[in-house]
């Protein structure tokens, strides 16, 4: 089975031979008239040899690598995607097998069945999302037989994340954190860390994935089937199928790790593949039985073994002896492979062993051969000449925006459940399942896009579920945060080894006030205060900040912020009323403005509510968007009262406070316009109402930026080269290079007010946007909406955006991986081999999950992007960002079904899915661009998050404490180290708090900000005092100071290991590595008491995460 057209990699050539000399002697053998030469297992060979003439065979299959002979290391796998064809569950259970047959239960209960019955068989098993459903369901006298598999070796966890991810379309963040959560079960129930990457399947690798997710997990060594097919050519005439992978250039040979290209995608060639479906014939080894076939198969093999050793260097070849749900039924891949072993070994040309790629890596490291290094990644993949598997980038765009969104709400919702504690006993809601689910979701399946529909919705209610509960969790924590006293009045000096009498006293009144919450986490919270969440406000729908708020009634905000910086930013949502004021945390009325919704917005609110909720009735709709601007502190919160304004406060009298509508110019007849921020300044044609400069008001420069949209005409694959290829979920095959322009603006309005200026423009019945620059901004936010995508002509299309400069940028860009390191890009070129280009439009196209850049000497023009898309420089000075895609035909590669997806109302009445989104333009100097890049990316990853409450006047009194941060009072992050991960966990029963810094900036990136950053540990928290800190590794599976020790490889041209060390000190310096307790290096920098202060003191380089487990 063989998945998504990778058939007939290899041609088999299958010799039928006539009369083979060494038949006698297998005849002889078989019939016990010649002594087994193999080692004997316990007893003499005589006794063997008696056993097996009467048919109780014993295989000898206790062979181990040898020297001077080829060894094929056999490791038996399946690979089992957490939702593909079907979903997650079905692929467990087994059901809905008229779609596929596959049920990963009887994978896991015959192959533990099939190890008991010989020590020397191995397996090697991937995905935790399905171990753990199997493995709650078993009896602890089976749990035990399965550690003790785990135990000899012979059962073994590769990778070990919840799901296998994607590359493409997952950030770094919620990489991390699926991978964390499949390695804490694996930790927990067998005290092991998985040391192999097995990421067989996705397609194309990033350069994140070799050096975070592979060599700062502390992995040996990452192995995957997927490379282009030009690129695969050349590996196989140079040897070059393995090699050490350094992915981060500020990083270098620190974070470097062995990886292998599979030679045989990830299944044996097919002679060899014994699943219980397979049409092959197995080994027939009685001679006195018809279609005896032993030597015919074993010189296939060694014919096989042979070929495969001209492409890889030392005497170890791996066959994975798997593939998709394969070992349903173990037995026949188990029982043939005894055979296997068997008889390659007697025949001595070869050497045949159980192995996994743990051993396969030990051997090969032992050979002491050089290898080559690669740098970059492996991105973008083609398995034929006209099939770009890059419309992955893009597919399903809506649901790619989900899974960013949750990401960031995640983040969030764990850190509030973190400052008042986690439930996890009292049963009430906690952030488990939307962890799960959102691990799930970046399976190589999920938010790829390249699932069935029915998957798909699937994926998206697990998330719906997840959310929900999250969100009782984020509001229930706020709620007890608000009503709680504050706490920021009190002095903030240590007592040598214990509390100030004061902050004891804070402590025991915040654990009282968590025992309350934790007995009200119900629909009631803390106090009284009951605050909602507005998942629906993408389609300006929000009943509670939509309320009608006659006097005595307030609307009131929470904003909450999961960076550690202050930060100021304008927030809106939908508001009802015209006449309002809006109150900070401080008691101030602050300058507001309502802004009218897009005419887009009402028809899909209409769509989509009608369809969720009937009691909206049409003249509830809000007419505008609240917009203010919210300053919040570092991992906290600020609150905002939003009440009807007394007739006073909007006269000139108070002309700053006053709410302000936007003024509005509809333009039939084009003319000339133009926005403008204080930094920047936008102006759009009078002929076609197009974007057309870009004026930085800092500098005075100007660049001419043209924005447009086009699409192009997916491939319905009727072609005269390489017919049949479509473009579909995976693969993306323009008819032809032509990108269909939408000409001009049909309509475009244009509102202006103190806060924020923005033009309305439509340029189809199903394309619109909204270009605004806030008041003082460095960029300019385009909101998009583009859908149904019109296909009553029968035209597939793939809708982009385009924006173009006269910038000399040669060819190059540059795109980030997994939204951390950027990578150069060059137009039709490859660093590893010379392109042969075939596909001019998708074969340039690359995945984004923060952004894309381009440069000339002086001047940066950057997009950042609000979910994963595909983007490409298809011209000098052009960047341009894939939308949305709706395409009619399936594109061959295994998910049977054309992306066509549709939402239908409650009539049934069915359109194409309507996608919305966000990207940011920024152009400027390329310092301050390097830097905004960095620093508005972290806020697009991890927005500010709001909780809703309406509120009589007369309880205002359940607010206690409406500002509020968890750091110490005027400390915040050094600019260039972001929070990555604060949550509570619980370890052996005890609680401890799991936290990630990252180093946002790469070496060389910034003048300024590309420098190690020092973080004090014990200032992120304010009311508790930091018991024990303990560095561990990525994935916090084991401590820093006890991951094995990086495997030193000897690289070609031995000079290519140095050439970036001097980059490496801090990141290998051992001072700064090892764990964070008294430095001496910084011991008496800072005021207060010395050892306290400096006691939790951290590093961190350029581009690097550091990782703790903190108790309080």
């Amino acid at each position: 089975m063989m998945k998504r057209g990778e058939k007939n990699h290899h041609h088999h050539h299958h010799h039928h031979h006539v009369i083979n000399p060494s038949l006698c002697f297998w005849l002889l053998f078989m019939l016990g008239w010649i002594s087994r030469t193999s080692n004997s297992i316990g007893c003499n060979a005589q006794e063997e040899e008696e056993k097996f003439r009467f048919g109780a065979r014993v295989y000898n299959t206790s062979s181990v690598a040898v020297s001077g002979k080829l060894n094929v290391h056999l490791v038996p796998h399946t690979h089992d995607d957490v939702g593909w064809l079907k979903t997650v569950d079905q692929y467990f259970i087994g059901s809905n097998n008229s779609i596929q047959v596959a049920a990963v239960q009887y994978v896991l209960d015959s192959v533990v069945a099939a190890l008991q019955e010989d020590r020397n068989r191995k397996f090697i098993y991937v995905e935790q999302a399905f171990f753990q459903r199997w493995w709650r369901e078993q009896t602890p006298r089976k749990q035990k037989i399965v550690q003790k598999l785990v135990k000899r070796g012979q059962l073994e966890f590769i990778n070990g994340g919840y799901s296998m991810h994607d590359e493409a379309a997952t950030h770094y963040v919620d990489m991390i954190d699926q991978t964390t959560l499949g390695h804490r079960y694996i930790k927990q129930q067998f005290d092991v860390t998985p040391r192999i990457g097995w990421q067989i399947d996705p397609f194309g690798h990033s350069a994140v994935q070799a050096y975070l997710l592979g060599a700062e997990l502390g992995f040996d060594a990452f192995f995957f089937a997927r490379a282009d097919y030009q690129d695969l050519q050349k590996r196989r005439k140079d040897q070059t199928m393995e090699v050490i992978w350094q992915g981060s250039k500020s990083l270098g040979s620190s974070a470097q790790i062995f990886a292998g290209v599979l030679s045989h995608h990830y299944e044996p060639p097919s002679a060899f593949s014994f699943d219980i479906d397979s049409t092959n014939p197995p080994f027939q080894d009685d001679p006195r039985l018809s279609d005896y076939n032993v030597p015919e198969l074993v010189d296939l093999f060694v014919e096989y073994v042979q070929n495969q050793s001209k492409e890889f260097r030392t005497n170890h070849l791996m066959w994975t002896m798997g593939d998709d749900f394969a070992y349903e039924y173990a037995n026949t891949w188990f029982k043939q492979m005894d055979k296997l072993i068997h008889y390659v070994n007697l025949d001595g040309r070869v050497n045949a062993l159980y192995s996994t790629p743990s051993i396969y890596l030990d051997a090969k490291y032992a050979a002491n051969e050089t290898w080559p290094l690669k740098t970059g990644d492996f991105f973008p993949y083609a398995d034929k000449s006209h099939c770009y598997w890059t419309g992955y980038f893009t597919s399903r765009s809506s649901l790619k925006g989900y899974v960013r969104k949750l990401s960031g709400f995640l983040q969030a919702a764990r850190q509030v459940e973190f400052l008042v504690g986690k439930n996890l006993r009292s049963g009430g809601p906690n952030t488990d399942n939307l962890e799960e689910a959102m691990a799930l979701l970046q399976h190589h399946d999920g938010v790829s896009g390249t699932e069935k529909q029915h998957v798909a919705n699937d994926y998206a209610e697990r998330l719906a579920v997840g959310s929900a509960e999250a969100a009782e969790v984020f509001n229930s924590a706020l709620a007890v945060l608000l009503s709680s006293t504050p706490t920021h009045e009190r002095p903030h000096q240590y007592i040598m080894g214990g509390r100030t009498n004061d902050s004891l006293e804070q402590h025991r009144l915040l654990q009282e006030q968590e025992d309350i919450a934790r007995k009200n986490l119900g629909s009631v919270s803390a106090a009284g205060l009951k605050l909602e969440q507005c998942f629906l406000l993408n389609i300006s729908y929000c009943p509670t900040s939509e309320t009608e708020l006659p006097f005595g009634k307030s609307l009131i905000v929470v904003v909450y912020n999961p960076l550690g910086w202050t930060r100021e930013e304008y927030v809106r949502f939908p508001v009802s009323s015209a006449a309002l004021e809006v109150i900070d945390g401080a008691g101030n009325s602050i300058p507001s403005q309502l802004v009218p919704l897009p005419k887009s917005a009402y028809r899909l609110r209409k769509l989509y509510v009608d369809g969720n909720d009937a009691s909206v009735a049409d003249n509830s709709l809000p007419r505008f968007h609240l917009v203010f601007s919210a300053v919040v502190p570092p991992l906290g919160y600020t609150t905002f009262r939003i009440h009807k304004a007394s007739s006073a406060s909007t006269t000139t009298s108070h002309p700053y406070v006053s709410m302000e509508s936007s003024t509005a110019e509809t333009l039939r007849a084009p003319s000339t316009v133009q926005l403008t921020s204080g930094q920047i300044e936008l102006s759009f044609s009078g002929t076609t109402g197009l974007l057309t400069q870009l004026r930085n008001a800092n500098t005075g420069k100007a660049t001419a930026l043209q924005q447009s949209y086009c699409w192009y005409n997916g491939s319905d694959g009727r072609t005269a080269e390489d017919p049949y290829q479509a473009s579909g979920a995976y693969v993306f095959r323009p008819n032809t290079s032509t990108c269909f322009q939408l000409k001009r603006v049909m309509q475009m309005t244009v509102f202006r007010g103190p806060l924020v200026e923005e033009v309305h423009q439509s340029f189809a019945p199903w394309l619109s946007q909204v270009i605004r620059i806030y008041k003082d901004a460095e960029y300019a936010e385009v909101h998009f909406t583009v859908g149904p995508i019109p296909i009553d002509d029968s035209l597939g299309k793939e809708v982009v955006t385009r924006l173009t400069t006269n910038l000399t940028s040669n060819k190059e860009f540059y795109t980030d991986s997994n939204g951390r390191d950027f990578l150069k890009r060059v137009r039709d070129q490859r660093t590893d081999w010379d392109l042969i280009v075939k596909e001019p439009i998708a074969g340039n196209y690359y995945p984004l999950n923060l952004g894309i850049y381009l440069k000339d000497n002086t001047t940066d023009l950057s997009v950042l992007v609000d979910r994963a898309v595909g983007g490409s420089s298809i011209s000098d000075g052009e960047l341009e960002l894939m939308l949305h895609r709706r395409l009619l035909h399936d594109d061959g590669r295994g998910v049977g079904e054309a992306l066509n997806e549709t939402v239908c109302n409650s009539n049934g009445e069915c359109e194409g899915l309507t996608v919305q989104g966000t990207f940011y333009i920024n152009i400027g100097p390329s310092e301050q661009s390097a830097q905004w890049r960095r620093a508005h990316g972290q806020k697009v990853l991890m927005p500010l998050q709001f909780a809703f409450s309406v509120l009589e006047d007369g309880n205002g009194g359940v607010i206690q404490s409406p500002e509020f941060s968890a750091m110490n009072p005027h400390y915040e992050l050094p600019k260039n180290v972001a929070i990555v991960t604060l949550q509570e966990v619980y370890d052996d029963d005890d609680s401890k708090v799991l936290l990630r810094l990252a180093n946002i900036f790469e070496v060389e990136e910034s003048e300024i900000l590309s420098k190690s950053a020092t973080v004090d540990l014990q200032a992120l928290f304010s009311n508790r005092e930091i018991d024990e800190v303990e560095e561990v590794s990525l994935s916090a599976n084991q401590k820093k100071s006890e991951m094995r020790k990086k495997m030193q490889w000897r690289i070609e041209g031995a000079a290519a290991a140095g050439d970036s060390s001097h980059k490496n000190t801090p990141h290998g310096d051992p001072m700064i590595k090892s764990t964070p307790h008294r430095d001496p290096m910084i011991k008496n920098s800072s005021c207060g008491d010395p050892m306290i202060r400096t006691k939790y003191m951290v590093v961190l380089a350029p581009m690097e995460i550091k990782t703790f487990l903190i108790e309080f």
